[in-house]
């Protein structure tokens, strides 16, 4: 993040027109944003870092995420790559980003790296990386029916997930 307006820190630049406004709340909205982007004392204005600004905020590191992810959404790059995009997300927050991820994505590659091998089942193609080398490859499916080391990571990352009470008749997961 830059000690800049948010619509610069989206835009990478000053925006020239409303349009461009309008694509940098769209853009926030699509990464969930929007809740706090309405909490914002000068909303897109508002500058991110309080370093050389007395009136600007300090975000969380989630926050941070979805700021850098909206950036996605706003620039509409041809290639994109995410290095644990939903690390300081909570679940429901995690879900919807990578529901709006895909529709940004459709005919784009996207690479992503992520231990959260919840988040890889959105993935056409998975690389388990072991040691520096590609141990396991696949899509979902396939990896699970292996039943190598994907399959055992991802069912005790599902556990996790279990409803306790039983109520929901299984992990969310699967």
């Amino acid at each position: 993040m830059f000690a800049l307006p948010l619509c610069e820190n989206i835009l990478m630049k000053k925006p020239e027109t409303q349009e461009e406004r309008d694509l940098v709340v769209e853009a926030l909205q699509k990464a969930q944003f929007g809740d706090k982007l309405k909490k914002l004392p000068h909303g897109i204005d508002t500058v991110i870092t309080k370093e050389f600004d007395s009136e600007g905020v300090a975000l969380s590191g989630g926050e941070t995420q979805k700021i850098a992810i909206a950036r996605i959404f706003a620039q509409n790059p041809d290639i994109i790559i995410l290095d644990e995009p939903s690390s300081a997300l909570d679940p429901i927050a995690e879900y919807n980003m990578y529901q709006n991820m895909m529709e940004v994505a459709e005919d784009r590659t996207v690479i992503f790296i992520s231990h959260r091998l919840s988040s890889a089942r959105v993935a056409d193609y998975i690389y388990l990386m072991e040691d520096g080398r590609i141990a396991e490859e696949g899509t979902h499916d396939d990896l699970m029916s292996k039943e190598g080391t994907y399959a055992q990571m991802f069912r005790l990352q599902a556990s996790n997930y279990q409803d306790v009470s039983g109520e929901n008749g299984g992990d969310m997961c699967e």
